[in-house]
């Protein structure tokens, strides 16, 4: 059965990327594309900076073509800023926007912005109305289960968000005071999903690292989709691996040494291009961990990798790489 957003076709069951913070950048964004994500949004975007033009959330509105359909994500705490914000967002021309209430960071909670609006339900289902009146855009919400275990409503959440008008719901399974501790409870998701009122997709988020673990998820919980954030950093090719097992019950493959070292260098050139080879070269070293895990004695070069402020000496590196691992098993 199709997954609508609105009026956006996801297939049958959507892999999403999740919107992180310095990793869901267009250069990551368009690998993950690549390698088979449906739906992808940008790293949430401060309401406050938008409204007054700061270059870094104006810089996190750039979209591109060959990444859609794609959401943009806000996420702010004043009902004008976000209001103002729907506005700005909507001329940026993505497919959807999202409300981000489920930071759990301090620097934002302490706001209460991101998941510290879960203290405040009325608050968080008036801003979310108010957001839904300011565009035509789709609007979908990304949110936890709850501030912590005593206070888990997200079934009730769910419905009112759905009855002010979101078109979708992504829930990870911890609450705010969970941080990313302990074990997704997916339980709370699925109460969600088996809520007879509710007619939007929900998306269930948290800990699915594996395609076993994805496609448990998807036969146990009745799931619309299911939504990649850290196991997907350094590691795009998890929405293609995922894909294969579930249409096939095998393992694909994993990358070989030259589609990892020509995917890290394509990922370095596109941040380069993008923010320019300072900022490109600091926020594609995270990466670099995951494209070459498991690679006996690999530490010397993931420390040149990790250090290095030169774009050459870097590319120099992932060449010695290749050619260093070209003909081991990985």
């Amino acid at each position: 059965m199709m997954v609508r957003i609105d009026k956006i076709d996801l297939g049958d069951f959507p892999l999403l990327l999740a919107p992180m913070e310095d990793v869901s950048d267009p250069p990551f964004r368009a690998l993950c594309k690549k390698f088979g994500a449906d739906l992808m949004y940008t790293e949430f975007i401060s309401t406050e900076g938008l409204i007054r033009d700061a270059d870094k959330s104006v810089k996190k509105l750039d979209i591109y073509d060959d990444e859609r359909p794609i959401g943009i994500q806000i996420f702010g705490a004043e009902l004008e800023s976000m209001m103002l914000s729907a506005r700005i967002v909507e001329e940026a021309n993505p497919e959807l926007l999202d409300i981000n209430f489920g930071c759990p960071v301090k620097k934002v909670v302490c706001k209460m912005a991101g998941a510290g609006i879960l203290q405040d339900i009325p608050k968080m289902i008036e801003l979310t109305k108010a957001v839904v009146n300011s565009t035509n855009l789709p609007v979908t919400v990304k949110t936890r289960l709850g501030w912590d275990e005593n206070s888990i409503k997200i079934v009730e959440v769910a419905e009112r968000l759905q009855d002010v008008g979101i078109k979708a719901i992504s829930i990870h399974g911890r609450t705010r005071k969970q941080m990313y501790k302990g074990e997704a409870d997916w339980s709370h998701i699925a109460k969600v999903k088996e809520n007879p009122r509710l007619h939007i997709p929900v998306f269930g988020n948290g800990d699915v690292d594996t395609p076993e673990r994805a496609l448990e998820n998807k036969n146990k919980f009745g799931v619309d989709g299911i939504m990649i954030g850290r196991a997907a950093i350094g590691y795009p090719w998890i929405f293609r691996e995922i894909k294969h097992y579930m249409s096939t019950g095998e393992h694909l493959a994993p990358p070989s040494v030259d589609e990892r070292v020509d995917t890290a260098i394509e990922h370095l050139s596109r941040a380069i291009t993008w923010k320019g080879e300072g900022l490109g070269i600091i926020e594609t070293r995270r990466h670099y961990g995951n494209y070459f895990r498991g690679f006996r004695e690999i530490k010397a070069y993931r420390m040149k990798l990790v250090t290095s402020d030169s774009s050459a000496e870097i590319f120099d590196t992932l060449e010695e790489i290749r050619q260093r691992y070209k003909y081991e098993e990985v």
